[in-house]
């Protein structure tokens, strides 16, 4: 049977030109992840654990930030596909809001828990101390990021996404420069190790902060933000956006904790295993920023497409986005077994964190395959279309009451190795694709959003 995949050509731009520039953007902000664990891993091992296990709760935020941007993203794109923009600056003013909320809640949790929220990941003393340093500077990233997130969710909606890759080369740039002077004390500074780490996130992410500002407000015209209108949305929308964002913040609310969940398991089972995790995930997330650009663009892509209201154009398009979910997801994995040793070979590790850390990048070239098919078709199409609580109930499903049971008694009840441990907390990344087909080609996500 021949598949109805879209011929126009003007798509397979757009979707490239989409995809391209937000996985330039994505590795570039993974690569500030990976420049402090790079760098942090060369400086000492205890420093590099306790900021994996401070990045679990980064983990968490950055989920948090992202679940209201896509919201943001589900409902501006129907807009934008009818060229309505000022519903657009309405619903980023309640985006703005729920993120500042979220931010202000974290920034208060951490301030007056950082021991207990260091030691839910790891029981060493030591790397506790290390991550509390750590921790003590990274929370005043929070409102900056959450902020930033916020106002390049609107622009993505109406496709101005170059902006946030030049601020993620700019982070990286400045990120980069003051982890090489300040961890190990470089030209005269101050041999700061975790803190000197800290200083430099912090510094990009206010630079961030800063650059997407101005440009938002003076120098956008798709949008044409005023101040005074981030300071009252009416009920009808910020409604709207709180009916859509609710599902989805929920999801990221449960993706960001599963994953910290998942890494205590690892940590309460053995430092090495959580080390080793803690590389081969760096790793495993650099490579996987093609399938969550191609999550990104996809939302935004169908949600235009069902503001414009053309279900037949929607039908061939969806179809044509499967097949090419399942060739990034083919190139990814073989990217991924191609560069595991010569990255591993940058870390200064023991050889048992070593060996660990490579088995669990074979697992991970499995999951990358499967998550780059399902991830886009659950967080892309579907949510894009309108439907944000089916996601919110498959992961509460698979993962809440299925990954992480099984994944505990695993651990600890039937004391399994740590490389089976890691296959079944990554096992939802393969079964999800089954319910993945199946809604996405039945087209019952199709939601209109807009007034």
């Amino acid at each position: 049977m021949r598949l109805p995949l879209v011929h126009d050509r003007a798509f397979y731009k757009t979707f490239a030109a989409l995809v391209g520039t937000l996985i330039l953007e994505q590795a570039v902000v993974l690569s500030v992840n990976l420049a402090d664990n790079v760098m942090i891993g060369s400086y000492s091992e205890v420093s590099l654990a306790g900021v994996a296990a401070v990045n679990q709760i980064q983990f968490v935020v950055q989920q948090l930030a992202f679940a209201i941007s896509n919201a943001l993203i589900v409902l501006a794109s129907q807009y934008w596909g009818q060229r309505r923009t000022g519903p657009i600056r309405q619903a980023a003013a309640a985006a703005l809001r729920y993120e500042l909320a979220v931010a202000l809640a974290l920034f208060a949790a951490v301030s007056l828990f950082p021991r207990g929220c260091v030691g839910l990941f790891v029981e060493d003393a030591a790397i506790i101390g290390e991550g509390i340093r750590y921790l003590s500077i990274i929370r005043f990233t929070y409102p900056f990021f959450m902020v930033t997130t916020a106002l390049l969710g609107a622009m993505r909606s109406v496709e101005t996404v170059r902006l946030a890759l030049g601020v993620s080369i700019v982070s990286l740039v400045v990120n980069c420069s003051i982890n090489f002077v300040l961890i190990s004390g470089r030209f005269g500074a101050p041999e700061l190790g975790v803190q000197g780490a800290a200083i430099g996130t912090l510094t990009a992410r206010v630079l961030e902060f800063v650059i997407v500002v101005a440009y938002v407000f003076l120098r956008d015209k798709k949008l044409g933000f005023r101040f005074r209108e981030l300071l009252r949305v009416p009920g009808e929308l910020r409604r709207d956006y709180t009916r859509v964002a609710l599902p989805v913040l929920a999801q990221g609310a449960m993706w960001g904790v599963s994953n910290a969940v998942q890494t205590a398991i690892l940590g309460h089972m053995d430092p090495t295993a959580m080390t080793a995790y803690s590389i081969s995930s760096t790793i495993f997330l650099l490579l996987k920023v093609m399938a969550v650009g191609a999550c990104t663009a996809a939302s935004i892509i169908v949600g235009q497409q069902v503001g414009r209201g053309d279900r037949t154009a929607l039908k061939s398009m969806v179809v044509t986005l499967q097949v090419l979910f399942l060739g990034i997801g083919a190139v990814l994995s073989a990217a991924l077994l191609a560069i595991r040793l010569p990255l591993l070979s940058m870390y200064r590790i023991s050889r048992e964190t070593y060996d660990l850390a490579s088995a669990f990048i074979l697992i991970q070239c499995v999951v990358i395959f499967t998550m780059s098919y399902q991830m886009p078709t659950n967080a892309g199409i579907i949510r894009g279309g309108g439907d944000t609580r089916y996601g919110t109930i498959l992961d509460l499903i698979s993962i809440w009451c299925i990954v992480l049971p099984v994944s505990y008694l695993a651990a600890f009840v039937w004391n399994w190795p740590a490389i089976a441990v890691v296959m079944c907390l990554n096992a939802d990344q393969v079964f999800k694709c089954v319910p993945a087909a199946i809604r996405a080609n039945r087209y019952h996500w199709i939601k209109q959003l807009t007034r």
